[in-house]
């Protein structure tokens, strides 16, 4: 199959840059370099959607009949987000292998004009954890090991808006204990996949919760000195020596929120960000002040997480009613 193909460093390389001709040439360094050029997201990403793609008895290189109704019939299933990223997928492959592009054509636009129109483009988004709400959910953790861990977690995956990503990067060097709190450095992130990195100032926490004394406890707990901070726990509470995944802390988020009352369906590990983000703007943080613990460049970038603050900030129908 197509997408078993691009796993092996050439391939990779046409789906990197589109050099088709020059993949079997370059030197295997150059090949390694464009190779990481991608993100390890990308890369799984264009994977998994070639392989869905494919899974449906159509083949490489494709026709703009044969795009058009494959979103023909995943608008059945699938969000406008989801199908948009698989186009965007399916393009690159093409472009990969020299290919006409058939995502280019007016039918598969016309497809995707009518999909969006059908559908709609709101995307769902994870509920944000307000601060309150994770109170309540740390309150209900105990002192076992796996505790200890995801109190951490929580709390500094809350404090710093962390991406999950960025939370299981987390290397102990990584963080500085300072007389004000701690320094944690970000080496990488999504929006940063060259690594120029960023410090977010963690201050000591003011309430019956503070991520200093979370992280601190973990660390000491599970005799942490270096590597990664967060590691795996076993069915029976012991620690594995294996950094966690970013799935693992979305199922760390859904079983510590349910535990607490509250429905998992609509929470993951994204909810600490925004969840942040949005508590923030209540307790009348200003966005610059905000945007220096999430790295949103810019204010259009914070906004989704800001919508729900703005609508009741002198609304309207409260002057009339």
């Amino acid at each position: 199959m197509f997408a078993e193909r691009l796993t092996d460093t050439g391939n990779l390389t046409r789906v990197s840059m589109g050099y088709d001709a020059l993949a079997d040439v370059l030197p295997a360094d150059v090949q390694r370099l464009v190779t990481a050029s991608l993100a390890d997201a990308s890369k799984r990403a264009y994977r998994l959607d070639i392989a869905h793609f494919e899974a449906t008895g159509r083949r490489f290189p494709a026709t703009p009949e044969a795009v058009a109704a494959y979103l023909a019939e995943g608008a059945q299933t699938y969000a406008v987000a989801t199908l948009q990223r698989r186009l965007a997928s399916i393009s690159k492959a093409h472009r990969a292998i020299n290919a006409d592009d058939p995502t280019k054509s007016e039918l598969v636009r016309a497809t995707l004009r009518g999909v969006r129109r059908t559908l709609g483009v709101k995307q769902r988004q994870a509920q944000a954890l307000l601060r309150d709400d994770l109170f309540a959910i740390l309150d209900r953790l105990g002192d076992r090991t796996k505790d200890v861990r995801d109190r951490a977690m929580l709390l500094l995956g809350w404090a710093c808006a962390l991406r999950r990503s960025e939370l299981v990067a987390l290397d102990a060097g990584d963080i500085s204990f300072t007389g004000q709190g701690a320094l944690v450095t970000i080496r990488k992130s999504k929006t940063d996949q060259e690594g120029a990195g960023r410090e977010i100032a963690m201050p000591f926490g003011r309430t019956r919760h503070c991520p200093i004394a979370a992280v601190k406890r973990w660390l000491e707990i599970a005799r942490i000195e270096a590597g990664p901070i967060f590691l795996g726990m076993d069915k029976h509470g012991h620690i594995i020596p294996e950094r966690i995944s970013g799935e693992a802390v979305s199922d760390v988020v859904k079983v510590r929120v349910s535990s607490a009352g509250y429905d998992p369906a609509v929470f993951s590990a994204h909810s600490l960000r925004s969840g942040f983000a949005t508590s923030a703007a209540m307790a009348g943080a200003t966005s610059y002040k905000i945007r220096q613990v999430t790295g949103h460049r810019s204010e259009a970038g914070l906004a989704p997480y800001l919508r729900t603050v703005d609508l009741f900030d002198d609304i309207a129908t409260a002057r009339v009613l």
